[in-house]
């Protein structure tokens, strides 16, 4: 069975630390893997990030920023001449002008950010201004639950994935693909048109567990979602098949000899040069969550989310940073869990949010830590599309949020055209987020406006926002995109570095 780092991959990787040291030895630099599961707000975040950083935004809690002793930021051209950058300017227009959301992550993209700054101590200063660059890598979090199967078998990958096909949760979902998989011989043989049509039917069962009304995580192979360049071709066209995990080598020519030399193609041609080309080469980490997503989609969603996040653990490899192990073997060294769209809740609600995400990732938070990497959990909101208010409702006063539904969203038979403000309580999460897990199925919430058995006067109520108006200075000048914890986040992941 094949390993993560086999003494060939480890090779290669040690040749690939000890270039960017060289390189590093002028600048210093920090490659940021910027991920997270469908929706969680990749995009956003990385947009926030460098528009809050070039434009001077309000960021109190990032030192070097609110110490003055960042002096400036600034865009250059990226280093890794194959990868596609990151379309930062486009972006910014969607948000700031547009005022929509940008397109989600469907590919790994890259941004170089070179930071200028004072040293925070009197010694330091002495050698003059310290200069970081920041590499930006965005990469879909499907992907990370891929990595895993590079230490999986054909068989072992095949067990798994039909335990979760015939799930409670999913067994109306995949249905169709578990019927075609019923009237198939694995020993029969090989063809292509079976291959074609057990792929498409096991392709459509991973799109309906994605849908917002499963919102489902655990969904790998990651690239069948999001095939991009690779649709169509033989290393996305398997599917697993029923035979027993012991069963003796499929004889050639056979259909299940012919998805078991796919699935290897999959795993050599699309996950190890993610894992060698992007994932071993970065310094930090922080994964995005839509924890609210789940939790509309109720306890089978949040389970399934828990289980993908500790997949995407063990993916990791975490250690204590030094110069030494920089050069020989990368280690992440600080991972942030972050729940995102804080601003869909008031501010009471955040340290709630924030408990349920530690909940969610609590499996390998020790693990992390126990290896020397620092690990930490937040709620924040890249881009605050909300503000606070007071209603009023039955001589009570309950704490609400005001902002301008998307189009076509819906509350309590309400239609809205994305035009209008309103004020909205969401509603509380619970102090205790085992209640949430363990609720059951007939009080689930669901998206707000959304019908269907048990989902009546749902406890919780999360509408999708547009992006704010940003305010303007005296003089017309546009101010930086406002946020909920970005500058938390930038503390954690690269404050010490700017020290």
């Amino acid at each position: 069975m094949s390993t993560f780092y086999s003494a060939a991959e480890d090779a290669r990787l040690t040749l690939a630390n000890l270039t960017d040291a060289v390189t590093d030895l002028a600048v210093p630099t920090v490659r940021l893997g910027v991920t997270g599961l469908a929706r969680a707000g990749k995009t956003v975040f990385i947009t926030a990030l460098v528009h809050n950083l070039v434009h001077g935004g309000r960021l109190p809690v990032f030192q070097a920023a609110s110490g003055g002793r960042l002096t400036s930021a600034r865009l250059q051209p990226q280093p890794d001449d194959a990868v596609p950058r990151f379309d930062y300017e486009d972006h910014v227009a969607a948000l700031v002008n547009d005022r929509i959301w940008p397109e989600s992550t469907r590919q790994v993209s890259e941004l170089r950010l070179t930071i200028d700054y004072e040293s925070a101590h009197f010694f330091n200063r002495r050698f003059g201004r310290g200069r970081l660059h920041l590499d930006l890598i965005d990469y879909p979090g499907e992907w990370l639950l891929d990595l895993p199967l590079l230490t999986k078998s054909y068989a072992a990958f095949s067990a798994s994935a039909l335990k979760r096909a015939r799930a409670a949760n999913r067994s109306s979902l995949s249905a169709e693909f578990l019927g075609l998989l019923a009237e198939t011989k694995p020993d029969a043989p090989e063809s292509e048109q079976d291959a074609q049509r057990l792929a498409a039917a096991f392709k459509a069962y991973l799109a309906n567990c994605r849908s917002d009304a499963h919102a489902l995580s655990m969904l790998p192979p990651g690239r069948f979602l999001m095939p991009g360049d690779l649709d169509g071709s033989p290393a996305l066209t398997f599917s697993p098949l029923e035979f027993p995990v012991d069963a003796a080598a499929p004889r050639a020519g056979t259909l299940r000899a012919m998805m078991e030399r796919r699935f290897e193609a999959y795993k050599a041609h699309v996950v190890r040069p993610f894992f060698r080309n992007h994932f071993a080469r970065l310094d930090r980490q922080i994964v995005l969550v839509d924890v609210q997503h789940a939790i509309n989609a109720g306890p089978a969603a949040l389970s399934d989310l828990e289980d993908a996040l500790g997949e995407v653990l063990t993916a990791f490899r975490p250690g204590r940073h030094s110069w030494l192990s920089s050069i020989l073997t990368r280690r992440i060294d600080r991972i942030l869990f972050a729940a995102t769209k804080a601003d869909h809740l008031h501010r009471d609600d955040h340290d709630r949010l924030q408990a349920i995400l530690r909940r969610l990732v609590n499996r390998g938070i020790d693990h992390a830590r126990f290896k020397g990497a620092k690990v930490e959990v937040l709620a924040m909101a890249a881009v605050r599309a909300t503000r606070e208010a007071t209603l009023r409702h039955g001589g009570q006063e309950l704490p609400a949020i005001l902002g301008t539904p998307m189009p076509d969203e819906r509350l309590n038979g309400d239609r809205y055209d994305g035009t209008a403000e309103i004020a909205m309580f969401p509603g509380d999460l619970p102090d205790d987020p085992a209640a949430l897990f363990d609720r059951p199925a007939n009080t689930a919430t669901t998206p707000a406006g959304a019908a269907g058995p048990g989902h009546a006067d749902p406890a919780l109520q999360f509408l999708r926002f547009r992006p704010p108006e940003l305010d303007r200075t005296a003089e017309g000048k546009t101010l930086s995109l406002p946020h909920i914890r970005l500058d938390r986040a930038l503390e954690f992941l690269i404050g010490d570095r700017l020290a």
